[in-house]
């Protein structure tokens, strides 16, 4: 969320993002009035706990002076002045709930650069990447190649669990491990620890990375715990350092982290997100840094650089587009998502999203940095950027790399993690 000092100091900056997002000013002036209530009420507050110090001190005096009476009075007047205390504090904690309810649901500051837009038709290009691949037969679609391979089993995932979950099976789950080993050594080669996080958060900690609000009708809650599925690994991995001062000598904080992801994908989509494009379960290899303000831009860009590095060694066309205000979430100031091209739906689909959530993070999770258990450290900023969503990947893989009898050529880069096998062969049994 926003810093309350931008509100108090710099209302203007909010009130020209909200212009340029295309929304009401109206919970920027709930967030002021509630903010003005708190300060008032913890006004009042200190100015009766003073008066009631001061009164508790005449307490000792009558009685030393032998005036039994005035000290009952007074110590009367202290009970009811605590009583009042007590009714101000308990107003003080509602008014600070209540505005930084509404303060956790306003958007963060776009950078400048965001292209103004309603939706995702006003996202634009800032790069395209490989050839588009031609074909000498009618391209299938990956749903069409998975079946006749008999490399996913929907129906039996459908009748253990429900829809959109699956069995992956043979050369595509052989394929899909690879996957997983190149981009985390990829990505770890270039400086970033690995780290496994757990696939459950309490709220506290989800609420620190995410409007709630927004995101938890697609989420998985855990009962009676109130533990929730994490929807990606950015969500643990970003918190982990919640409440912490982290030494400014360990910044940049650079991790790439592999998890199952879960989410409901609730909604209706259209024929090219069946099969194992839009899944309830998923694994990711995500890249996350935790940074100085200062460094916070060029390492987005560095993120960016790291995914289109490692997409070109897989051999895909793909495109990268720079997100707009409409279709740009609460969390991000800016993102960028690359779209692989899908012969087979004859379209550019979404399999990364790159994203500097400046200090927005941050400021819900109190992650500072500088010299731990000193007072007034500054706020860090945190990033996020797919490296892989394997089962978009394999996707993508599949349509660009198909042959004529639906079998798959095999990236030339997994090659040596598939054994030496070049090309993804049916599975034998369905």
């Amino acid at each position: 969320m926003l810093d309350i000092h931008m509100f108090r100091d710099n209302q203007a900056q909010i009130r020209a993002d909200h212009d340029k997002r295309g929304i009401s000013h109206d919970k920027i002036d709930e967030v002021l009035k509630y903010d003005k209530m708190w300060l008032n009420l913890q006004h009042d507050t200190n100015q009766l706990r003073q008066k009631k110090n001061i009164a508790a001190r005449g307490i000792s005096e009558a009685k030393k002076s032998g005036d039994e009476a005035k000290a009952q009075a007074i110590l009367a007047e202290v009970a009811s002045l605590g009583a009042e205390i007590s009714r101000l504090e308990a107003e003080t904690q509602a008014a600070k709930e209540q505005r930084d309810t509404i303060r956790m649901s306003i958007p963060n500051i776009l950078h400048p650069d965001v292209p103004e837009g309603d939706d995702e038709s006003g996202n634009t290009v800032h790069s395209v990447y490989g050839e588009k691949p031609e074909f000498d037969f009618e391209p299938r679609t990956h749903n069409e190649l998975i079946e006749m391979n008999k490399w996913v089993d929907l129906k039996r995932a459908a009748k253990i669990v429900g829809s959109r979950f699956f069995f992956l099976k043979g050369d595509l789950a052989r394929l899909e491990l690879a996957l997983q080993n190149y981009a985390v050594d990829f990505i770890g080669n270039r400086g970033y620890t690995f780290v496994q996080p757990p696939v459950m958060m309490n709220r506290q900690a989800y609420e620190g990375v995410t409007d709630l609000g927004d995101f938890e009708t697609v989420m998985y809650g855990i009962e009676p715990d109130k533990y929730y599925m994490i929807a990606t690994s950015e969500h643990p991995l970003t918190a982990m350092y919640m409440g912490e001062t982290i030494p400014e000598d360990q910044l940049p904080l650079r991790i790439v982290g592999v998890s199952p992801c879960f989410r409901r994908e609730v909604g209706s989509h259209g024929q090219s997100d069946l099969g194992i494009w839009r899944v309830h379960q998923f694994t990711k290899i995500e890249q996350i840094v935790i940074a100085k303000p200062d460094d916070s831009w060029s390492i987005h860009e560095e993120l960016l650089k790291n995914c289109v590095d490692l997409w070109n060694e897989l051999g895909l066309h793909y495109e990268v587009v720079n997100i707009c205000t409409g279709d740009m979430g609460t969390v991000a100031a800016k993102k960028y998502d690359l779209e692989a091209w899908l012969p087979g739906a004859g379209q550019y689909k979404e399999i990364v999203s790159c994203s500097n959530c400046t200090d927005y993070q941050a400021n819900r999770l109190q992650i500072k940095y500088g010299q731990p258990g000193h007072a007034n450290q500054p706020i860090v900023h945190t990033l996020n950027s797919t490296a892989v969503a394997t089962s978009r990947a394999l996707v993508a893989i599949i349509e660009q790399n198909q042959l004529a009898d639906g079998r798959v050529k095999i990236p030339e880069v997994l090659v040596p993690l598939m054994g030496g096998q070049t090309i993804l062969e049916p599975c034998q049994w369905g």
